[in-house]
């Protein structure tokens, strides 16, 4: 062989392998190399933060919202009963009997007979200062039981005090989490006791005129005004569901919203607040939520 050309074969040999090296190391680059996937493929990057687990057992709740949550007229007619409160009573199987070991001392209810959704931001502070796990809001329905329509809150005022007190409890309690209740269907509440002589009696004392305001009328302007009450629920709904989706340490449950209240479930007294066999059902549904492993809104 000729030095001219073995010169030429060497040089051609060291071509071949910077190619296969060029294209061995593209193979691993793209993680085709064997036709594998990739093992790291989908996991986030070493700086990134993984997503705050949900506690399924919070060692302390502080719960925020209405008459409701104040089991108001489940015991006696015109009066708060917060021992059979879903969230923190002590006389009915509440979310606080069913998760922490002592409910007196680290439970606390600062629900408002009457309040609204302008309210939520003063009972967050009062919340924050006892530090819970868990805090829970159920809220909203007297937004829309006003005298008339045009008095119910503006979904852009609705939503805005929802956010601030999301984000009051955020700031000062980072890793505490938040359960928010749907409001209730203040429609099938109507359709529960508008064939009821005694419900229709007091439902003219002024309880929720928006919805339940001469509550045998089939008029167009009787069905409308009802109407409009569904569909501003519905958009408040719709608000709690949107800003709690966007914080890892929120559930927001539909169910309660969706929840088919019956004769048993609601007050003797009222025919609108739950009974305290309505309490337990709603404390029922809480639990479920709160307890899940994931949770789908």
């Amino acid at each position: 062989m000729h030095r001219s050309t073995g010169r030429k074969a060497r040089g051609a040999a060291r071509a071949a392998v910077a190619a296969l090296t060029a294209f061995s190391a593209a193979l691993l680059v793209t993680g085709c190399d064997s036709g594998k996937e990739d093992a790291s493929a989908g996991k986030p990057s070493a700086g990134a933060a993984a997503a705050p687990a949900w506690n399924t057992r919070p060692a302390s709740i502080a719960s925020l919202g209405d008459s409701i949550t104040r089991g108001f007229d489940a015991c006696a007619v015109l009066a708060d009963c917060p021992e059979v409160s879903w969230a923190t009573g002590t006389q009915v199987d509440s979310l606080a009997r069913r998760l922490l070991a002592s409910p007196q001392t680290s439970s606390w209810n600062y629900a408002r007979t009457g309040a609204r959704m302008a309210d939520l931001p003063g009972q967050m502070q009062s919340a924050v200062a006892q530090k819970p796990q868990l805090v829970t809001v159920l809220l909203g329905a007297n937004d829309a039981c006003r005298d008339k329509v045009d008095d119910m809150t503006p979904v852009s005022a609705f939503r805005a005090d929802f956010e601030a007190s999301v984000k009051e409890l955020r700031t000062a309690l980072p890793k505490s989490q938040l359960y928010v209740a749907g409001v209730p269907d203040l429609q099938r509440l109507w359709s529960q006791g508008r064939t009821n002589g005694y419900a229709k009696t007091v439902w003219k004392l002024g309880i929720c005129p928006s919805m339940l305001k001469d509550s045998e009328s089939a008029e167009p302007a009787a069905e409308q005004r009802r109407a409009q009450v569904v569909k501003r629920v519905g958009e408040y709904n719709a608000v709690l569901k949107d800003v709690c989706r966007k914080d890892a340490l929120c559930r927001f449950d539909g169910s309660v919203s969706a929840y088919a209240f019956t004769g048993e479930a609601l007050s003797q007294w009222d025919w609108f607040h739950p009974s305290k066999r309505g309490q337990g059902e709603l404390a029922a549904l809480a639990y479920r939520t709160v307890t899940a492993e994931k949770h789908l809104s």
